[in-house]
Parts: C-alpha cells; sequence; structure tokens
C-alpha cells in the first residue's frame, strides 16, 4: 500500500476541524487503515468530535486483538462503540452536547478488497483511467433533494443548505454506518476527503487532476488542496490517497 495524508484549514475558517488518520501498516485486526473525519459544533466541539472519533475508533480496534471477529464486524462494532463512548463524554461535559462529525474510512485486505464505512458527507472516490466513481453516499439534506429530483448535482454544490447534514456521529444517538465491499484494480487511485474538498471541485476537477498527477501522490494531494483554495477554500480541506 502507498498513502499519503493531508489537511488544510482552508480560507474561511479560524480553526481546523478535520482530523485524518492513516496508516499503510496493521492497526489492530486491521491490515491498513485510513480516516477522515469531519466535526461539527461550537466553540472547539467540533475539533474535539473529529479527533474524539479517530482516536476512540483506534482503541477500540486494537483491544480487539485476536478475536475470530470478520473486517466489516470490527468495523460496524468500533463506530457503535464509538459513537456510544461519545455520548458519554458529552454528558460528562454539557458544552459538547452539541458536537458531531462525519466518519469515512476504509481499509483493504486479503485479494485487494477495500472495505469502507461512512457516516455523514464526507467521500471516498474510486479513481482510474475510466473515470470517477464517488463509492460513499452522502447522509445531506441536498443528496436527499438531488435523489428525489429536487435539483442537480452541480446545483447541490452551491445550495444553500448544503451543509446540513443527516446522519453523523453525534453526542445525542447511535448512528449505523453505510458499508461498502469494493475489489480494487491495481491502476485505482482512491481519493477520502472532506467536504471542504467536494465542495470546491467539481468530479470532473478531482478527475482531471488525479490524472495529471497519479504518479506522485504527494504532489496529486498538494494539488488538490491548493485547487479546493483557489476556488474559495470556505472550509477546512482534508485529503487521504492510497493505492496498492
Amino acid at each position: 500500500m502507498q498513502s499519503i495524508g493531508m489537511t488544510d484549514i482552508g480560507i474561511s475558517r479560524q480553526i481546523n476541524q478535520d482530523y485524518i488518520f492513516s496508516s499503510d501498516t496493521t492497526v489492530g485486526i486491521l491490515p491498513n487503515l485510513y480516516i477522515v473525519a469531519d466535526g461539527m459544533g461550537g466553540h472547539n466541539a467540533g475539533d474535539f468530535a473529529s479527533r474524539f472519533c479517530v482516536e476512540h475508533f483506534i482503541e477500540y480496534i486494537k483491544s480487539v486483538g485476536d478475536k475470530p471477529i470478520s473486517l466489516l464486524t470490527c468495523i460496524e462494532d468500533g463506530i457503535r462503540n464509538t459513537n456510544e463512548q461519545m455520548i458519554v463524554a458529552a454528558a460528562k461535559s454539557p458544552e459538547l452536547m452539541g458536537m458531531g462529525t462525519t466518519f469515512v474510512l476504509a481499509t483493504v485486505g486479503e485479494d485487494n478488497v477495500m472495505y469502507t464505512a461512512n457516516v455523514g458527507d464526507s467521500r471516498l472516490y474510486r479513481i482510474n483511467k475510466s473515470g470517477i466513481t464517488q463509492i460513499t453516499q452522502d447522509h445531506s439534506l441536498v443528496a436527499e433533494m438531488v435523489k428525489n429530483g429536487d435539483i442537480t448535482k452541480d446545483e447541490a454544490r452551491f445550495h444553500p443548505k448544503k451543509n446540513v447534514v443527516t446522519r453523523a456521529i453525534s453526542a445525542t444517538v447511535v448512528v449505523n454506518p453505510d458499508m461498502f465491499e469494493v475489489v480494487l484494480d491495481k491502476d485505482d487511485i482512491i481519493l477520502m476527503c472532506s467536504d471542504g474538498l467536494s465542495n470546491m471541485l467539481s468530479d470532473a476537477e478531482i478527475f482531471e487532476t488525479v490524472s495529471a498527477h497519479r504518479d506522485d501522490l504527494k504532489s496529486l494531494a498538494e494539488k488538490l488542496i491548493a485547487k479546493a483554495n483557489e476556488n474559495g477554500g470556505k472550509d477546512n480541506i482534508s485529503v487521504i490517497l492510497f493505492c496498492v
């Protein structure tokens, strides 16, 4: 596995509420692990939420040890446990009650099978010479509007309610993640990102940038973040890129 992870505060925000984790080697039962979390909440709650969820998920994964459990079950249990821990933490600190975070993760196991989970509108794309495919599904108000035919996908990027998330790991309720299983090809590049990238760049712009810089993941990540800032940089921008 080869990977690169970068996060940038963007132009308009005062703090970075995104948190990422990238490991090409084993993390507990998982053969590798990549996570993007985009926090939300007043003051420092969003910053706390994203970091808290990533760190507690990793802690859970490491605690599983060598128990006979499938990767998908391990991931689902880890997200559920992390959500429960967030509820407990918020109950002890009332100022954290409004916090929440998106959460998208991936791990690649045997035979290049990628297991992915997501909650919220942080995304995972599969990109190759044939094009760009969004594997995850956004849990957001505008995504539902697109699905219902009320607006187009291009209109969704600039909709005034594009930041309204309908599902998140929060301090109020335990949610179920969407789970995906994809067999990767050798020419695939996987892009995981917060909406600070996907709201600033269209899928076509992402594909064009990846196609031009696919041989250097570090340069590619820098180019994607730079383009998002050039287009407005209205939010924190996080990118993880990996290939098998």
